[in-house]
């Protein structure tokens, strides 16, 4: 537990980025309905990940690194998410369901860097 499980990219064109990814590294993308965001699955040899529509605005080239997020799986969502906002983080995007498969949201810590928490629950909804 606490392991970094998946990982997530964020596009401003999903459609574009999927077909780039394929085609380097033969990843395959599978959409998924029903979320709020534009959201595509992405199996691997590997760890698993997402491909997303970005929320914000591309980070200009000058502001540091603009990378992938890491998602960490937990025990308990919301137990984590207290800790988090305890110790000073914030919530970037709040606890949503990808359903029949688990609770995520994601958090800034200190520095602003996103990351990402999920609770595998085959009865989320």
């Amino acid at each position: 537990m606490n392991s970094i499980i998946y990982f997530e990219i964020q596009s401003s064109n999903p459609k574009r980025d999927t077909q780039f990814y394929q085609g380097v590294f033969g990843w395959h993308f599978e959409h998924v309905d029903g979320l709020p965001i534009e959201y595509y699955r992405i199996e691997t040899e590997g760890i698993h990940g997402g491909l997303l529509q970005r929320p914000v605005a591309i980070p200009s080239t000058e502001c540091g690194t603009n990378a992938f997020t890491c998602s960490i799986q937990v025990e308990n969502f919301d137990e984590t998410a207290n800790k988090i906002l305890n110790l000073g983080g914030t919530v970037a995007m709040p606890k949503f369901a990808i359903p029949n498969r688990c609770w995520q949201g994601y958090f800034l810590d200190l520095d602003h860097n996103v990351f990402e928490i999920c609770e595998v629950d085959e009865n989320a909804k």
